[in-house]
């Protein structure tokens, strides 16, 4: 039903008269009656009917006026929420990877709590493929993911994607292995260990593999990086992780000799969402300032074992 008509249906249920709503309206009489005849087909039953030389609502047409007050109203709270310059309102539904989270989200809460209090922020952790098929089904607002520079994620055309900041990856090997640059080529013979639920490691891993000219034995899929490092110390394989991410005793990251792999991490949104209220103050204090290098990988350091 078209909420125009059914202001008109209100206005005549509180003002009596056609002549009175067409003159709140700055309609003309016919308009006002063309109009709620054009309800009435859309209703399905007559709203209004002759009294002398006046109209009245049928019982119908006040169950429908009655009706309006509430659908006006929730239409009214819509348009308000919705208006990208009504104080943000609602409840923002955020999934991302946990440094994702650790580095962009964390440190604006407090200040978005203060500033706008009437914004929720849910919370959850995902790999990217999870938050783009969550975004794509709008069970997400928003998702912090990430990519390689040697595997760049697809994705897909409903989504929209900002970066946020960058940090370069190295290999992680024992502490016994040489210092420098390493040589993808010298680790040919290594078992490879690889994201468990995120396949971007694993494409990067086999590019820089295949560039050196071997397929690598990958045979660990491992999600925290807490563990990769304690597989690598205890000699059960090689990985990349963060080069400026403090280790575990027993472990180190060198950089590559070639080719450099970056992590770059994303803002994604549904496509036309950036304007919701709740969002768009997320974002504006999730974009960088300045440049897009990560100092850190934000992590504890950890005690020698």
């Amino acid at each position: 039903m078209d909420t125009r008509r059914l202001q008109l249906l209100l206005a005549l249920s509180r003002l009596g008269s056609m002549r009175a709503v067409a003159e709140a309206f700055h309609l003309t009489t016919s308009t006002v009656s063309q109009q709620l005849a054009a309800l009435a087909k859309e209703a399905g039953t007559q709203l209004i009917e002759p009294e002398g030389r006046r109209v009245r609502l049928t019982p119908a047409g006040r169950r429908l006026a009655d009706h309006a007050v509430t659908i006006l109203a929730a239409v009214d709270a819509a348009r308000l929420d919705l208006d990208p310059d009504a104080e943000p309102s609602g409840t923002l539904r955020v999934g991302g990877f946990a440094t994702g989270i650790r580095v962009s989200l964390l440190p604006i809460l407090a200040d978005l709590a203060t500033r706008h209090p009437a914004v929720d922020v849910m919370i959850s952790e995902y790999e990217p493929i999870e938050a783009f098929e969550l975004l794509a089904d709008d069970d997400l607002d928003l998702a912090l993911t990430y990519d390689y520079n040697l595997a760049p994620a697809a994705p897909g055309p409903v989504l929209e994607t900002v970066p946020l900041w960058q940090i370069p990856w190295g290999l992680g090997v024992p502490t016994s292995c040489a210092d420098g640059p390493a040589r993808v080529a010298d680790y040919a013979h290594d078992t490879w260990i690889v994201n468990s639920r995120n396949t971007a490691d694993e494409d990067a891993v086999r590019t820089l593999a295949a560039q050196a000219g071997f397929i690598p034995t990958i045979k660990h899929e491992i999600d925290s990086l807490d563990l990769v490092e304690d597989l690598i110390a205890d000699g059960y394989g090689v990985g990349l992780l963060p080069i400026a991410r403090p280790t575990r005793a027993g472990v180190k990251v060198v950089p590559l000799s070639g080719p450099e792999v970056i992590l770059t991490a994303y803002a994604v949104t549904r496509v036309g969402r950036a304007t919701w209220s709740p969002l768009r103050v997320v974002l504006e204090r999730l974009s960088p300032a300045g440049a897009l290098p990560l100092a850190r990988w934000p992590r504890p350091d950890v005690a020698a074992t």
